[in-house]
């Protein structure tokens, strides 16, 4: 399904808006600042952000540009008032992909919409997140509240499983079987037990990796 963000502090356009875009099967999140927005980026990747120029806190360049600093490949649509061509070149400097002029029609913004994300396929397979940590499976990184966490190959591949299994219980069984048997690397089970702990450490002990005693490991938001 199509997340899309949407940053709007009018709320009779952005209920339309949402109406409309949900009756065509997409998920609609709103937002009334540009500080809103950005928080809930940085605890989940959203597929697309629509975002209304000026906001109570701030100019939409601002928050693309920040965007652009996490995710290259984000599609991101601003809206902007008839004639304010200032606006559209700081839009597009700033990294927007594409602009809708208001008054729009509904129509109008979806088949925009369906455009940017067709040129840039889908982002969202790229990054896992869960709170504020993310991962980028094309740079093999990972970040924790925006700044780049150093982990080890083995760290890597354990938070990687975890995530593309997030909110589901994982075995350590599975985790040893998936993340060093896999590789034709036995090794013990004291090895996952010394890996976790040195991951939780790396991202400050987050809430969101839980043990299930006896069982395994969770991943779950809990933001």
């Amino acid at each position: 399904m199509i997340e899309l963000y949407y940053a709007e502090d009018d709320a009779n356009i952005a209920e339309m808006v949402k109406e409309y875009l949900e009756q065509k099967g997409m998920k609609v999140q709103i937002y009334h600042t540009l500080s809103e927005i950005r928080q809930a980026l940085e605890k989940h990747m959203a597929t697309v952000v629509l975002l209304d120029w000026n906001m109570p806190d701030g100019r939409g360049d601002s928050l693309c540009r920040w965007i652009r600093s996490h995710w290259k490949e984000l599609p991101i649509l601003f809206l902007t008032v008839r004639g304010d061509s200032s606006d559209i070149v700081a839009g597009f400097k700033s990294g927007a992909d594409d602009y809708v002029v208001k008054p729009f029609a509904l129509e109008v913004l979806y088949s925009r919409i369906l455009a940017v994300l067709r040129r840039a396929g889908n982002v969202t397979e790229q990054y896992l997140s869960c709170d504020g940590i993310r991962i980028d499976q094309d740079r093999h990184a990972v970040f924790c509240h925006s700044e780049e966490i150093p982990l080890s190959a083995a760290e890597y591949q354990l938070l990687l499983y975890l995530m593309q299994n997030k909110g589901r219980t994982v075995t350590r069984a599975k985790i040893l079987e998936q993340v060093w048997d896999v590789n034709g690397s036995y090794v013990n089970d004291n090895t996952l037990t010394v890996t976790m702990k040195r991951l939780r450490d790396k991202l400050s002990q987050p809430a969101c990796l839980k043990t299930v005693r006896s069982v395994g490991y969770r991943m779950e938001d809990t933001i």
